[in-house]
């Protein structure tokens, strides 16, 4: 990879392209992140950048990550992020922020989706439902339906869509192109939706 940085999503809001077309996109504040680390194969056995992102008091640290810090000259951050086979020329202790990034590249973000707790089949995985409201029916119509085997094999088979927990999984959305940067707020807009809720953690990788 050529660029990564770390950042929180602030929201969706809409652009204009020169043609007039309306455009939905989502606004990052990313960075400034600090390189905290940088790893390399004849000390760790592989190579990467940890990247650091959002300062927070020194209180909040215990003794081993605030001397991790201390040894760089940084202060000390909530977020710590590896980034392996990143080939940039910087060292520990710089910063990283949206320059790095031009209009118009194509990116790849991942987050965290929303979690939506214990969902039934029908919002899980778009069941329709058994039967219609009449014809004796009781409580039914978000049901998944008879899911028993015969006497064999005598189980349910492994893989059936059932009733669980839902969302709260890693998302990657790749190939997602940079509509516009704001330097001076580090802000990029992206195009398209992310995922996450508001003030959620993403990684923005550009290859």
């Amino acid at each position: 990879m050529t660029a990564a940085i770390l950042g929180k999503k602030v929201g969706m809001t809409s652009l204009f392209t020169d043609k007039g077309a309306k455009v939905p996109v989502t606004v990052i504040q990313a960075g400034p992140c600090t390189i905290t680390q940088i790893k390399t194969m004849k000390t760790d056995g592989y190579s990467a950048v940890q990247l650091g992102f959002e300062e927070i008091p020194e209180r909040k640290v215990n003794k081993p990550l605030a001397g991790h810090f201390a040894k760089v000259g940084s202060k000390p951050m909530r977020t710590l992020k590896e980034f392996r086979d990143m080939n940039v020329d910087f060292n520990e202790g710089d910063e990283i922020t949206v320059e790095q990034f031009n209009i118009g590249d194509k990116v790849k973000v991942s987050g965290t989706g929303k979690g939506r707790g214990f969902q039934g089949v029908v919002k899980r995985h778009h069941f329709k439902g058994v039967g219609m409201a009449t014809h004796g029916q009781k409580d039914r119509q978000r049901h998944g339906g008879s899911v028993g085997q015969s006497s064999w094999p005598s189980r349910i088979l492994k893989g059936v869509r059932m009733p669980g927990r839902m969302g709260g999984k890693r998302v990657t959305i790749s190939n997602i192109e940079v509509m516009d940067i704001v330097s001076d707020q580090n802000i990029i807009i992206v195009k398209g939706c992310l995922p996450g809720p508001i003030n959620s953690l993403l990684e923005i990788v550009k290859r």
